[in-house]
């Protein structure tokens, strides 16, 4: 039951950012996956602007590897990226367990956990399309129960035709 979508331009992204927002609680973890370049940090900006009301610099977490932010109900968003991380030892020194139930976690490189998710993870895959250079196609695909509800939000998403 995924939801495919086309995006055209950053506008595109904020507002699937908002989409995605939507689902945030303690416990929800959302994988971005995609070749470099490709949008994954842009889109996590995204949300956590939408879910935690962010307006300042949002630096990547590519060397850093987690970036921390607060919903306004004081529930923690994590945004991590692993590309730098070897596999799973590596990810695991970081605490993600205890993320993974505590926190929002937005998780660029997740096959870097060998499949160490959570079984309601909604994964989202971000690829370009040919000839362009900002069209996007995302596929976004989770449990059931989850995509359901992102079924429903979904139809009140607009993206450029």
């Amino acid at each position: 039951m995924a939801i495919e979508l086309h995006i055209q331009s950053l506008a595109d992204t904020d507002r699937l950012g908002v989409f995605l927002s939507e689902t945030f609680q303690a416990g929800v973890c959302i994988t971005l996956q995609g070749p470099l370049g490709a949008g994954k940090s842009e889109l996590a900006r995204a949300m956590i602007r939408a879910g935690c009301g962010e307006t300042g610099d949002m630096p990547s977490p590519t060397f850093t590897l987690v970036q921390s932010y607060e919903m306004a109900d004081g529930t923690p968003v994590w945004h991590m990226d692993l590309y730098r991380l070897k596999g799973l030892d590596d990810v695991l020194a970081i605490g993600i367990e205890d993320a993974f139930y505590e926190a929002v976690c937005l998780i660029e490189w997740p096959d870097r956990l060998d499949g160490f998710l959570p079984h309601n993870t909604v994964s989202i895959d971000i690829d370009f399309i040919a000839g362009s250079e900002t069209e996007r196609r995302i596929i976004i695909d989770g449990p059931e129960k989850t995509m359901s509800q992102l079924s429903l939000l979904a139809k009140d998403l607009v993206v450029s035709p």
